[in-house]
């Protein structure tokens, strides 16, 4: 069944080309979908073009179909071209005339918008959820471990002391600019398309504020045209929101993979989160953590994928945004996927309390070292200089008992506060 069939068939070839994925991507998909159309019937009624018994059955029908999706009992065959033709089907089946009335006033167009919309929101909103989960477990380890110190590189050379303290809560903090990028997303997602039809409103007499307030939608994408050219979008703000996040877990994830290294040995992980090798006994590879960089960077690919596909398209609905589905849907189950294991697999880091005692690290404290004799009165340069012929003459002695109090600083973690940064982001 198609919503657009006229009687008459399409060649297989076209019809599985065209078609694509949609099925498996729409079984995720479905439940917005009938939020969507419950929304649209009740609105239906509330205009008349459905009678209080009708616009009854059919939301009391969605509802059972509502429920055959959550049970995962909601299948789309290959005899249906996506979710809305089998929901439909599924009414018609069990309703006859009062099921084909469902679509009156509306467009597959507008119901690809509102069902993205809608499963957008809810899962940038879980993204958010996982984000602070992770974000929290990262404070807790800053806490915990603040007083581990930790070399600081720069162009990967030894440069000055750090802690574990600093990285971690440094991770947390990126967390929240990422999540500045996920709320913008919700706001572009946080509209109602329903209504738009087929991307130039109805002639009938439809109720647009009606189903943005039955749908829980902030506002309406109020003009029609406007909401049609959100198709891909909104979709590319969700990603550009993501690739904000992919890029700090990825960094992590290769910080992660260096500092298990035998190289740094600066944290391990019990056995069962890290992986052998077929032929070396020794080996404790840090996969997880591999993957998660992987996933992550190709995350941050998918904003140029999505451009590549919608920024030549001129106004009005065309065939290529199909093609967004099938790059936003997967890429929303990796980011959750990365978040989760990180969060799982951090909370079992174990971090090592002695990396500094390697005479290797000595030259970490030079610049506290050289700071001393400024203090002392000594000028910047001439200390500067002091220390250079110091370290090249072998002659220098680092000054151990550091002290950094300003805030943001290894004495000074600030961790309330950047936990009330956290805080004022909305839930």
């Amino acid at each position: 069944m198609k919503l657009w069939d006229k009687g008459f068939s399409t060649d297989k070839k076209i019809d599985h080309f065209t078609v694509g994925n949609d099925r498996e991507l729409d079984l995720l998909l479905a439940k917005y979908d009938v939020i969507a159309s419950k929304a649209h019937a009740k609105m239906l009624g509330k205009i008349g073009l459905l009678t209080d018994t009708e616009t009854e059955a059919l939301v009391a029908e969605l509802d059972n179909i509502g429920t055959s999706i959550e049970e995962g009992t909601f299948t789309i065959e290959d005899s249906f071209e996506d979710m809305h033709s089998k929901i439909e089907f599924l009414l018609t089946e069990k309703l006859g005339d009062t099921g084909k009335k469902i679509h009156t006033a509306r467009s597959r167009n507008d119901q690809v918008l509102v069902a993205m919309h809608l499963y957008l929101k809810e899962e940038l909103m879980q993204i958010k959820s996982l984000t602070k989960e992770l974000f929290d477990l990262l404070l807790a380890l800053a806490e915990k471990h603040k007083e581990v110190l930790l070399p600081g590189y720069t162009h990967l050379q030894i440069a000055m002391p750090s802690s574990f303290g600093l990285w971690f809560s440094a991770y947390a903090e990126s967390l929240i600019d990422d999540l500045y990028f996920v709320d913008a997303a919700l706001k572009v997602a946080d509209q109602n398309p329903l209504g738009s039809a087929a991307g130039y409103g109805s002639s009938f007499p439809i109720d647009r504020s009606f189903t943005t307030r039955e749908m829980g939608f902030e506002t309406t994408k109020y003009n029609v045209v406007a909401a049609q050219m959100g198709r891909g979008k909104v979709e590319k703000a969700a990603a550009f929101g993501m690739s904000s996040l992919a890029a700090t877990l990825s960094k992590m994830a290769m910080d992660i993979c260096l500092y298990m290294s035998q190289n740094f040995d600066f944290v391990s992980f019990p056995d069962e989160l890290t992986t052998g090798s077929s032929i070396m006994p020794h080996k404790k590879n840090p996969d997880v953590f591999e993957l998660v960089r992987g996933k992550c960077n190709k995350l941050q690919s998918i904003p140029n994928q999505l451009t590549l596909i919608i920024n030549n398209l001129p106004s009005g609905y065309h065939r290529d945004l199909q093609l967004v589905k099938e790059v936003i849907v997967p890429a929303i189950q990796d980011m959750k996927a990365c978040l989760e294991i990180l969060t799982f697999s951090l909370a079992e880091i174990r971090v090592n309390p002695t990396i500094l005692e390697d005479p290797k690290y000595d030259y970490l404290f030079s610049v506290d070292t050289l700071n001393e004799l400024v203090l002392s009165g000594m000028p910047f340069r001439d200390a500067y200089k002091k220390m250079g012929q110091e370290i090249q003459q072998g002659t220098f002695s680092p000054k151990r008992d550091i002290s950094h109090s300003h805030e943001g600083s290894l004495g000074n973690l600030c961790l309330d506060e950047i936990r009330e940064k956290m805080e004022n982001i909305r839930d």
